[in-house]
This record gives C-alpha cells, structure tokens and sequence, in this order.
C-alpha cells in the first residue's frame, strides 16, 4: 500500500519532472540522495541546468538551503564558519557558515583549492566542521548536491578519491536532443511570463525524516543482497568475470559503495511505491552509484575505455544467483 509519504514525493517527482525536462534520472538521484541521507554529484557542462534542478528542488522543501559558489580563491572559512573577535567582550564568538544548512548547492565545486576541499570532506564524511579546538555538529538533515565541470575545461581541479567516495551518486548530463530543446524553449518563456505555479505543498523536515524512516523498511529479498556484495566484489577483480576486463581497473569500489548501492536500491524502489527491491532497481543504479569510486589504469584509459561500460558489462556477466 502507497503511504501518505509516497504520494508526497511522488507528486515532487513529477513537479520536478515537468520543470527540468528530460533529466528523469537526474531528479531521482537528487530525491534518492534526500531519503538515503547522501551526497549526490552532478558533472557536465554549463548550460545543461544543473544548478536550476538543485535550486528548483530546494524551493519545494522547507528546510534551510545554502547556494556556495565555488572558485580558487575560496578559503576554508568562506563555508565553514569562523571565530570572530568581539571587542566589546573580549572574546571570540563562532560565526556558523554556509554548510550549517539543510540542503548546501555546492556549484562548480572543483574549482576550489585542496584546502577547501579538505574542509567540505569533514562536513559529508562525520557531518561536523571543525575550527580549532572546537567541533560543531552539523543538522540531522545534511546533504551537499554538488555541480561539477567536465575535466578537460580550464581551471578545475580532480577531486580527491576519498572525497568522491563520500557522494552516494553520480550523474553525467549530456546535451538534449532536438524536441527537448524545443520544450525548453517554451518553458522558460512561460517561466519569464509567470505562468508557471509553484510547487502546492513543500515538505518539511519533519516529512524527509519520516520519509527515510519508511525507506530503511523496505524489504532486501537476500539473493539481490549477494548480488549486490558480489558486483561490489567484482569491481575489485574484474578478470574473473572475462579477460577483457583484466588490467581495467586500478582500485574498485570501496566498502562504502556497497552500502551506498544498497541504500539507493531501497529508495528507488520506494519511490516507484514498492516495499521490496527488484532487480531492476540495482541494475538502474549500478553505474551511479560506483562510477566515481572506480579508477581505471592507464592502459585502460589510453585505450578510451569507458568506465560505465565496465560496470554495465560487469552487471551483466555477475550471477543474480550462485
């Protein structure tokens, strides 16, 4: 049976469907990201509403959000916070940052130096900011949804590996094709007229933790429970699924990507209104959920070998059973 809660997300999911045309699987991965309690990372190019879907989905929740814009000269302090001298006490008081927010839009977010990066990772990783002596707890509700630039454009930096282990999802945008591009046109001139209404009920705090609540009930039959463990596995040691994939990968998926996979498959299925997991639901989300935790080796990608088609071949020669 469909709950209350269900219904709720499930009337977001089309609102947001409706004003970021054509991204179904972006605006999944940011409802998944919201009921797992993750991070999610969105990489492509400028242009392609990145940022309008973060915005956009942060108008319909009621919770307090952050936009931090990140460029090389951000420091540490621009997002954690500080502590601010008070002459009139004589004393410092902290001052909280941009990441004591519910929903953080961190835009371009490899734009910024190592040391801001160091920063955002204690935040996502233990949800607290340090400064100084002092450790300050960040909300129960604490998600960072990233932009990111392709690598190749001037200016960007590589994220660190264990900070890209610490987004729960990762989603590559392409270009529309030639209808979209024609809807979107029409969108954004009814956007301009204001004939758009807004979203009728946004959710509160109180809706998202009760939301995840029900997630974390939603049944894992135990073979998609192996099956998961076991594509994890093989990420590690892809040659015993082919020799073709001998000599891919360099390192595969982290511990944290089983149970990333695991929580992602719940609130999928959740969200189509089941309480069980399916299948599907693991194999639609294999490639989002462990893409950026893969590196291949340098053979590998002089070859041009996509890592997304490693993981879609891996999914496919991995046993469901045993």
């Amino acid at each position: 049976m469909t709950t209350e809660l269900q219904k709720s997300f499930s009337l977001l999911r089309v609102y947001l469907n409706e004003r970021i045309l054509a991204q179904p699987q972006l605006i999944d991965s940011m409802l998944i990201a919201l009921l797992i309690n993750g991070h999610l990372l969105v990489e492509g190019l400028p242009g392609l509403a990145k940022t309008k879907a973060v915005k956009t989905l942060a108008a319909c929740l009621d919770v307090a959000t952050h936009r931090i814009q990140f460029t090389p000269d951000l420091e540490p302090r621009d997002i954690t916070g500080a502590d601010i001298f008070r002459p009139e006490s004589n004393s410092y008081v902290f001052y909280k940052g941009p990441l004591f927010r519910n929903l953080v839009l961190a835009d371009e977010i490899n734009r910024a130096p190592a040391k801001v990066q160091s920063a955002l990772l204690e935040a996502m990783g233990e949800r607290q900011v340090t400064i100084g002596n002092e450790t300050y707890r960040l909300p129960d509700i604490f998600l960072v949804m990233a932009t990111q630039n392709a690598m190749d454009q001037d200016g960007t930096y590589v994220l660190p590996a264990a900070q890209l282990d610490r987004f729960s999802l990762f989603v590559r945008l392409h270009y529309p094709a030639l209808g979209t591009e024609r809807a979107i046109l029409d969108l954004v001139r009814n956007e301009e007229k204001n004939q758009l209404a807004p979203f009728s009920k946004k959710l509160r705090g109180s809706h998202i933790l009760a939301a995840r609540q029900e997630v974390l009930d939603v049944v894992m039959p135990p073979d998609l429970q192996d099956y998961i463990i076991r594509l994890v596995l093989a990420t590690r040691e892809p040659q015993q699924y082919g020799a073709d994939l001998d000599g891919l990968i360099r390192y595969g998926a982290s511990p944290r990507g089983t149970i990333a996979l695991d929580a992602c498959v719940r609130a999928k299925a959740w969200l189509e209104g089941r309480g069980i997991v399916t299948l599907q639901d693991i194999r639609s989300l294999v490639v989002e959920t462990l893409h950026h935790r893969i590196a291949l080796t340098p053979e590998a990608v002089a070859q041009k070998v996509s890592i997304d088609k490693v993981l879609e071949t891996l999914t496919a020669r991995v046993p469901v059973q045993v």
